[in-house]
């Protein structure tokens, strides 16, 4: 009897495991539903922008150079300094070349020669005119280059003293001194005292004794990619929020668009420029990193509904709405303006239906 009841509980053991193993891989190879939680349609206000990165920076800014060559002796300002038009910023010292020295001497000495050989001839004419022995045609023609040898001398003296110390007497030694063009805030001075400058000429840009700015009149530059500058125009309103000044933001129209792009990491930017009102007198300093909201479109107190939501089908919009626990039917929606999170729905909804949104599947991958 054990003999057989062995057998069949051998038998029964593997048709049980066999059952098992055949309804774990059966329930295995159901598809699971998907996760999904339930949205509500909003009133809201939609806004659609193109950001533009950039920066805060003056309207106008002017760079102060020296007129001569020579070695900074003084700075009279330092950055943050506001300053007034014609304030002095910095004195030069020359440092004269000694083959234009030299040559500038030499022209004074032989002016000089020349002034006194003039004034003995013109005295020699005036005792002879005295006697009635010379004209006074001779002598007013005497008289005449004395003058004229007087104005050399002083012309070669002039020339010396600019070749000695960049400036004149009779010029109020202006030569040496570099001052301010405009009215501002001074920005930087990238020299310092007993620094080597070199003027501004023909073939020279010249050193930067210091850059001025007026930090009350600024603007917002930046650029914008090619695949969104045809949606923008000038005149349309922005908003600036500036990374530095924490949740703060400013606003202005858009000013400017280049039409010109500048290829950057292989695609094209398009430089913008606006106007920047700080109407909450918040406290700016130039080439703050800045991004520029620009309003293309808005739309006020909307209908709108999360974009997850929508679904796409053979050519149709639809979502799908609980019409009791857990069954859903679909049902045609128009859409209108979107922000990339919200959607503008005109028609096909009411604001108190329940949504269905699907939650994007998580990869379990290890």
């Amino acid at each position: 009897m054990m003999r057989r009841i062995i057998p069949l509980t051998l038998v029964l053991g593997v048709f049980v495991a066999f059952g098992g193993t055949l309804a774990f891989l059966y329930r295995k190879s159901q598809p699971k539903p998907s996760p999904y939680q339930i949205v509500k349609p909003q009133i809201t206000t939609i806004v659609k922008t193109v950001v533009a990165p950039g920066a805060i920076v003056p309207r106008r800014e002017v760079v102060l150079k020296p007129r001569i060559s020579g070695i900074v002796k003084k700075l009279y300002v330092e950055p943050g300094r506001e300053v007034d038009a014609r304030a002095l910023v910095a004195k030069i010292l020359v440092i004269p070349n000694m083959v234009n020295l030299n040559a500038a001497e030499s022209r004074v000495a032989e002016a000089e020669l020349n002034l006194a050989n003039a004034a003995r001839e013109f005295e020699r004419f005036r005792a002879l005119a005295e006697q009635s022995v010379a004209s006074d045609r001779d002598l007013s023609q005497r008289k005449l280059t004395l003058d004229l040898k007087a104005q050399e001398v002083a012309a070669a003296r002039n020339n010396l003293q600019l070749v000695e110390a960049g400036a004149t007497r009779s010029a109020g030694k202006v030569g040496n001194l570099v001052t301010s063009t405009v009215s501002g805030t001074v920005l930087d001075i990238p020299v310092k005292e007993g620094s080597s400058v070199i003027e501004a000429n023909t073939f020279n840009e010249g050193t930067t004794i210091a850059v001025v700015a007026d930090m009350k009149d600024l603007i917002f530059e930046g650029h914008v990619d090619e695949s969104e500058v045809g949606k923008v125009e000038v005149g349309m309103p922005v908003t600036i929020s500036v990374g530095a000044v924490g949740n703060e933001t400013l606003s202005g129209n858009v000013e400017y668009i280049s039409p010109k792009g500048k290829e950057k990491d292989g695609t094209m930017e398009f430089a913008i420029r606006t106007s920047v009102t700080n109407k909450a007198s918040i406290v700016l300093r130039a080439n703050y990193s800045a991004n520029a909201e620009i309003i293309l479109e808005r739309h006020e107190q909307v209908l709108a509904i999360n974009e997850g939501a929508v679904r796409f089908e053979q050519g149709q919009t639809f979502v799908e709405v609980e019409i009791e626990p857990n069954h859903f039917e679909r049902r045609t929606v128009k859409l209108g303006l979107s922000d990339g999170l919200l959607v503008e729905v005109i028609s096909g909804l009411e604001k108190e239906l329940r949504i269905k949104k699907q939650e994007p599947e998580k990869n379990n991958s290890s």
